[in-house]
């Protein structure tokens, strides 16, 4: 039986993951009235994998949700265990910040936000179908219908159900109608999606088991610890004071590798029985072993699930094998021989949409006011999720408000070019990100997401402009530190080129500015320091990015001539309804291909697969003679 509300909202989120969380409180921070549905209260903010935020590429990813005013930086801050700084012997490009947090403080901290949000509803229901209005063959999303009939208007809806649809938990030879952790899953709204035309499709995800801290013997495994210092995501949050947790290495062997092979005809992977596919970045242990035949043994990193939990996640030994081969699994390493699996490891399959279907300001682009975000996009990792919610947020507010759509190109950020990535070339097998995918990695570091997207924050109401004004006095100071290393004076003398020798650095003959010294890579603000009398008493941070502009300048220019050049093309728009089969001299395959991705720039079209620079060379002759 249905009946109505009798509610009316701006902005309807399917979905408390962190997709959903972000989308909810940047639609309701910007003014639209908001509600978040979700299968469970218990599952807001859930991190049903490892509980860590950040990582190589994904710390990015965080520290640009944090520029924008999201707020999974902030939560992360508030409950970390451990800090790491990733790849910190490389360059900047590469340093990526990676908290092991605490799991059920992450999930309160995120539910004591959300409920505290003005503007903002929460509402614990199954969402089985998305209502659609619209005239002249065009529909849109007018409302949404739970469970027990009941419907609710909405000018927008951001679908963000994570591995929520239609999902299997699969175990071995068991396979269980099930969302994560055994909680209940969306049965059919998936259908409902088909139904309007949305393609979709099937993916595969899985968790490592779990296992009880009190019967692993730490003492002949390695330690590994955080970082000396912790620093945060945000630079809301206070300055860290907790004492860090210690995380352990253990290592897979021959005994391992055997009683993985003995059994991979009962691994659902190998079996037949798992349909969907999986991420090709983050294997199941079963997967290493076959794939990675030659390697004598894996790392399994032990990793604490909470402050006040026993629960120890075992990091890198994802399967699907059944419960007694796992325990033979665990108990074959060095100090797990008593392990007790508290949670096995299983494997998840759901049902997500084809992103092609998607704009960039990822809004259906046959369905308007209807939106995806996160693991509904075809996408991995908490991160990514947050990131698409955030932006799916800020574009049904404006949406609401009549206000043009927010995206970011690939040249902006790592967001910019996960979303860029997911609709203009699609994704087979769960899209994770990495520092390798974007062209444009020395620019866009984790020291300067403030630079580059603090601005739409506060444009968007999201950042407050004290907040941005502490942001512009840092820039400022950055500055003035790299002109003064401009003008300061080194002078050769007997003590300068001592101190060079033992650096490893060449000597000096003549004066030189002692910009010219930091540019050297074995030389740094630290080991210049007694040649640098007249440094004033500057904060870390402040000295480690006028490092980095002063080391990597060059090709920090040489990039941003490469981002010019591709935002020219951006700039160039194409017409909506341009008849591609009517372009001169364009082959057929970019022809089709152009039709259905229906391109809205000249960037967007040469970021296509398939479609060649004599494809855009063609393109834009044609547009000239429009």
């Amino acid at each position: 039986m249905e009946m109505n509300s009798g509610e009316t909202y701006e902005t309807a989120v399917l979905g408390g993951g962190h997709a959903g969380i972000e989308a909810a409180l940047a639609s309701a921070r910007m003014g639209a009235k908001t509600v978040l549905f979700t299968l469970s209260l218990d599952a807001i903010g859930n991190m049903p994998c490892n509980p860590s935020i950040g990582g190589t590429g994904k710390g990015h990813l965080v520290f640009e949700i944090d520029a924008l005013g999201g707020e999974m930086g902030k939560a992360a801050d508030a409950t970390m265990l451990q800090c790491r700084m990733l790849n910190s012997s490389k360059g900047p490009a590469v340093h990526s910040l990676r908290f092991q947090s605490d799991r059920k403080k992450y999930h309160a901290e995120m539910k004591k936000t959300l409920e505290r949000q003005k503007n903002l509803d929460i509402c614990q229901a199954e969402i089985t179908e998305i209502i659609f209005g619209g005239e002249n063959g065009k529909k849109r999303a007018v409302g949404v219908k739970t469970r027990i009939g009941e419907i609710f208007s909405a000018k927008t809806v951001v679908v963000a159900c994570g591995t929520y649809l239609d999902s299997s938990i699969i175990t071995g030879e068991s396979s269980v109608e099930s969302g994560p952790d055994n909680m209940a899953r969306s049965s059919y709204l998936s259908n409902s999606l088909k139904q309007n035309g949305i393609a979709m499709m099937r993916f595969k995800t899985g968790t490592p088991p779990r296992v009880h801290s009190d019967s692993i013997d730490y003492s002949v495994l390695e330690i590994q610890h955080g970082d000396a210092h912790a620093v945060n995501f945000s630079d809301s949050s206070p300055p860290s004071k907790k004492k860090q947790r210690v995380c352990h290495i253990a290592y897979t062997n021959g005994e391992t590798h055997k009683i993985i092979r003995e059994n991979l005809h009962r691994s659902p992977m190998y079996s037949g029985q798992i349909k969907g596919t999986g991420a090709r970045y983050c294997p199941s242990i079963e997967d290493k072993v076959v794939r990675f035949s030659d390697k004598e043994r894996h790392q399994i990193f032990i990793e604490p699930m909470g402050e006040d939990t026993r629960e120890m996640y075992l990091q890198g030994l994802s399967s699907s094998m059944p419960i007694e081969v796992q325990k033979k699994i665990v108990r074959s390493m060095k100090g797990l021989e008593n392990a007790k699996i508290m949670r096995p490891a299983y494997a998840i399959e759901y049902d997500c949409c084809d992103p092609l279907q998607l704009r960039h300001s990822l809004e259906f682009k046959e369905i308007e006011n209807l939106f995806g975000a996160g693991q509904f996009n075809g996408t991995s990792g908490y991160e990514e999720a947050a990131a698409q919610g955030l932006v799916a947020g800020i574009n049904a507010a404006l949406k609401v408000m009549g206000k043009p759509e927010f995206a970011l190109d690939r040249s902006s950020s790592y967001i910019g070019m996960l979303i860029d990535d997911l609709v203009a070339k699609g994704t087979k097998e769960p899209y994770r990100v990495m520092t390798s995918r974007t062209e444009y990695r020395l620019s866009l570091r984790q020291d300067n997401a403030g630079e580059r997207l603090m601005k739409y924050g506060v444009e968007f109401g999201l950042v407050s402009p004290r907040r941005y004004a502490k942001l512009q006095k840092k820039l400022e100071l950055i500055e003035q530190e790299i002109e003064r290393a401009k003008n300061a004076t080194i002078y050769p003398n007997d003590r300068t080129n001592k101190i060079l020798r033992e650096n490893g650095s060449s000597e000096i003959t003549v004066a030189v500015k002692l910009i010219e010294l930091l540019k050297r890579p074995e030389l740094g603000y630290d080991k210049l320091k007694s040649l640098d009398p007249d440094r004033p008493d500057i904060p870390e941070n402040i000295l480690k990015s006028a490092m980095i502009k002063i080391q990597y300048g060059g090709y920090i220019k040489r990039e941003q001539a490469e981002i010019e050049r591709h935002k020219k093309l951006e700039g160039r728009k194409i017409p909506k309804d341009l008849d591609y089969s009517s372009l001169k001299g364009l082959r057929l395959e970019a022809v089709q291909k152009l039709s259905k991705m229906q391109p809205e720039n000249i960037g967007e079209a040469a970021a296509i697969s398939g479609i060649s620079p004599a494809d855009i060379t063609v393109l834009i002759i044609n547009l000239d003679r429009l």
